[in-house]
């Protein structure tokens, strides 16, 4: 059952994914826009592109004519996914999977026009005036982000009128690709907010992952924990909206689906057809499979019958320290690998700049998820990559 595999996008979610395949026996070759990127690193092969010129990703997939394609990044020429799908190449989960979920216009609309799943109130804009308008309907506070954007990239909160145009400025600059669009949506008054990991699998059997807790910091994750207490009812109805939307989009692999629980019951938020940047936790081992083995066994059709939680579970992200560095140092690794029931990963990314997630730390245990949290917090603060 070896296939050749074409990973697009070689983050550090990329490389526990091609780890997790190469357990399989599986062939990879690692897509990026810039060499060296951590999943190359372990990778049989590696491709350095830019993955919105169609002509260079036509090449590439022409070239190595690979069984599946897995795209792991939003900044994709994903329209050509179609028409690779009728060539014959398997695209995880699916070209429209793939293409809808690259775009948050377009799952939004599904979600709230197609299958009438409950949403925050929300509008478009191509313009500041377009954005001033939006804001006006959706009221203040409200949330503005990119279209196409990752971990957090140009969101900000309008507040007041004198946000409106720096929120558009940062939109458009932490946008990727081509498309000038963001998305305004009335701020919603939630308790907290999680991700459903949801598995989909040829046997058309869905199963979910116990639901992650997480906290957000300039529009990315800092923390995230597993489980996340929560009503049965609201666990429930965040099941069937996952459900509902991963059908609708078809194919086999992990999502991460993203929910809102507020008093009034559960929004959905976001979706991404791939392994999630708040189930890094799941590296703790808190399941029998993490995320990463979930995905490699559902693009290979292995079936899994069932998710079970082992342990609880934490991680925090370690932040690299200075704005801009090449060939990264790494301090305190020692003194972190002291403390009891805990781990870190490093991403092993080729350069920093300010913010950019270069580790995770974890913790695991009986104690609850706030001592485990602290306990990935203590980790990450011996550890400075700069």
């Amino acid at each position: 059952m070896r296939n050749k595999i074409l990973l697009l996008g070689s983050g550090e979610l990329g490389k526990e994914v091609v780890i997790a395949l190469q357990r399989l026996g599986q062939y990879v070759i690692a897509v990026d826009s810039y060499p060296d990127a951590p999943a190359m690193q372990v990778a049989h092969e590696f491709e350095v592109i830019n993955m919105l010129d169609g002509d260079a990703l036509d090449k590439i997939v022409k070239k190595h004519n690979p069984n599946i394609i897995v795209p792991e990044v939003e900044s994709i020429r994903t329209e050509r996914f179609y028409d690779y799908e009728k060539q014959g190449f398997k695209v995880v989960p699916s070209a429209k999977a793939a293409n809808f979920t690259m775009n948050r216009k377009a799952i939004r609309d599904l979600a709230a026009i197609d299958l009438k799943i409950k949403t925050a109130k929300y509008k478009y804009a191509t313009s500041y005036e377009e954005l001033s308008d939006a804001v006006e309907f959706c009221g203040m506070p409200c949330v503005v982000k990119p279209l196409m954007s990752s971990s957090g990239k140009g969101q900000s909160v309008i507040k007041s009128h004198n946000d409106i145009k720096a929120s558009w400025e940062y939109a458009i600059e932490g946008s990727r690709g081509d498309l000038m669009e963001v998305i305004i949506e009335e701020f919603v008054e939630f308790d907290y907010e999680i991700t459903l990991l949801t598995l989909t699998q040829d046997n058309n059997e869905t199963l979910f992952c116990p639901p992650i807790g997480h906290r957000q910091e300039r529009g990315d994750y800092q923390e995230s924990w597993q489980p996340m207490p929560m009503q049965e009812s609201h666990l429930l109805e965040a099941q069937n909206m996952a459900r509902k939307v991963t059908s609708a989009l078809g194919g086999s692999g992990i999502w991460g689906v993203e929910f809102f629980i507020a008093k009034d019951g559960v929004y959905f938020s976001e979706l991404s057809p791939r392994p999630h940047d708040t189930g890094m936790v799941t590296l703790a081992n808190t399941q029998n499979y993490n995320e990463f083995e979930l995905h490699a066994r559902a693009i290979l059709g292995i079936p899994v019958p069932e998710i079970r939680l082992l342990k609880n579970g934490a991680s925090a992200v370690i932040l690299a320290n200075s704005e801009k560095s090449d060939f990264p140092r790494i301090k305190g690794a020692d003194k972190a690998a002291l403390i009891e029931n805990s781990d870190f990963k490093i991403f092993g990314k080729p350069s920093t700049r300010k913010y950019r997630r270069m580790a995770v730390a974890l913790a695991y245990g009986n104690e609850s998820t706030d001592q485990l949290v602290n306990k990935a917090k203590e980790v990450a603060s011996y550890i400075f990559i700069d």
